[in-house]
């Protein structure tokens, strides 16, 4: 029996996953992610207005008058949750942790996903693969992956972005729609990330806190790096301490979106400040529009 904070704390986010989903995501997500293919469904009679190049010939001699193929489009589709749950995950100095942000994310795209009828599963990972649940539909299902990413508990603190997207690699073998939610603190990733982009429809999600774009004016403040440990005595009173600390993190930002941008990934930035399911409906709507274009 799980404790009953834990089961309050998974009905709220169940009952604002829900919500979200009805009122702001759903048609959306159906919208933007389309099937991976067409299939057969009946042969019929010709109907004017029909394409003539959909006439099943076959049928239409046997018959003495024409007869058409009709095909729908192959709705099922497969979502992965790839979910860092790492030590930096449970930094957060605005509404949220950021572990917190990517539970409801999570719990949100879950519950998109079978509201369609599609699968979806769950790879948690630190500096190894930590957790996986194969794909599956249904509710209960999905309540299952919201206990795992609110409560899972990991051995490990690091963060290591190849070895979760090797993984996705060895175990979905068919083209699939990829969820990346992480802070992207990692390095050497690039080539996983591409590789995962040629093979899948790939979205990650950055999650950040604005304390780790830009320092405040506060003299000697001492960081922990939450992953490793490590310690750093920084001087914020110095401008120079400020703008370096700033521009690297604005390098770390160029640079994932310049990695996004090369091998046709989308990225969504979110923050820690309570925006980020307004950052994920902005996000389908602009798809949305972008899918009509082409």
């Amino acid at each position: 029996m799980l404790p009953r904070e834990v089961i309050r704390q998974i009905r709220r986010l169940h009952i604002r996953a829900r919500r979200a989903v009805e009122d702001l995501v759903g048609g959306e997500y159906h919208s933007v992610f389309k099937g991976m293919g067409i299939a057969f469904e009946e042969v019929r009679e010709y109907q004017p207005g029909d394409d003539i190049r959909s006439i099943d010939w076959n049928v239409t001699a046997r018959m003495g008058h024409p007869f058409i193929k009709r095909f729908i489009e192959e709705r099922e589709l497969t979502v992965m949750l790839v979910v860092d749950a790492s030590g930096s995950q449970q930094f957060g100095t605005q509404m949220q942790q950021k572990r917190e942000v990517i539970a409801e994310l999570a719990a949100v795209l879950a519950f998109s996903a079978i509201s369609n009828n599609d699968k979806v599963g769950l790879i948690s990972f630190t500096d190894r693969v930590e957790c996986f649940v194969p794909p599956r539909k249904g509710s209960r299902h999905v309540l299952r992956l919201i206990r795992d990413i609110l409560f899972f508990q990991p051995t490990h603190r690091g963060t290591a972005l190849t070895a979760a997207l090797d993984f996705l690699h060895r175990i979905i073998h068919r083209r699939a729609i990829i969820f990346l939610l992480s802070d992207f603190l990692d390095k050497n990733f690039e080539r996983a990330f591409k590789r995962t982009a040629r093979h899948h429809d790939l979205i990650a999600i950055r999650i950040a806190d604005p304390r780790e774009e830009s320092l405040p004016e506060a003299g000697l403040v001492e960081l922990e790096d939450a992953e490793s440990g490590e310690r750093l005595l920084l001087d914020t009173s110095s401008a120079r301490v400020r703008k370096a600390y700033a521009e690297a993190a604005a390098q770390r930002r160029d640079a994932l979106q310049q990695l996004a941008r090369s091998c046709r990934a989308d990225l969504i930035e979110v923050s820690t400040d309570g925006s980020h399911l307004d950052a994920l409906v902005h996000f389908f709507r602009l798809r949305e529009r972008r899918l009509r274009k082409t």
